[in-house]
C-alpha cells in the first residue's frame, strides 16, 4: 500500500475514532438540551452500547487520540511522496492528499467539540 493510501486509511480510522467521541458525549447532552430526553432514553433503550461508551469516556477519547497521533504521523510521512508523473494520476494524488488532510483535520474537530461537551461543560456547571 502506497503512503498515500495509508494516510487515507489512517485519516478515515481516526475520523472513525472521533465520532464515538460524538456519540457517547455530544449526542446526549444535545438532545437533552434540545428538550428530547424522552427520544434520548428511547435510543438508549433501542442502543444500550451508548451507555458503556458513556460511562468510559476516557477510554474513548484515549483511542482516538492514538488514532489521531497515528493518522497524523502517517499524513506527515506522505507529505513528500512523489505522485506520478502522468497528468491524470497526478491530479488525483493531489486529490488524495486534499481528501486526507481533510478527514483528519474534519476528525481533529470532532473530537475537540466532543472533548468540550465531555470534560468542558460538565465542569463549569
Amino acid at each position: 500500500m502506497s503512503e498515500l493510501h495509508r494516510g487515507l486509511w489512517g485519516s478515515a480510522g481516526a475520523l472513525m475514532a472521533s465520532s464515538a467521541t460524538l456519540v457517547c458525549c455530544v449526542l446526549p447532552a444535545v438532545m437533552v438540551s434540545l428538550g428530547a430526553g424522552a427520544a434520548l432514553a428511547g435510543l438508549v433503550t433501542a442502543v444500550p452500547e451508548l451507555i458503556w461508551l458513556s460511562e468510559r469516556k476516557g477510554l474513548v477519547f484515549g483511542v482516538t487520540a492514538f488514532s489521531l497521533a497515528v493518522a497524523g504521523a502517517l499524513l506527515w510521512q506522505a507529505r513528500t511522496a512523489p505522485c506520478p508523473a502522468d497528468p491524470q494520476l497526478a491530479a488525483t494524488c493531489a486529490r488524495l492528499r486534499r481528501w486526507s488532510k481533510g478527514l483528519y483535520v474534519f476528525a481533529l474537530l470532532a473530537t475537540a467539540i466532543g472533548a468540550i461537551f465531555a470534560f468542558v461543560l460538565p465542569a463549569l456547571g
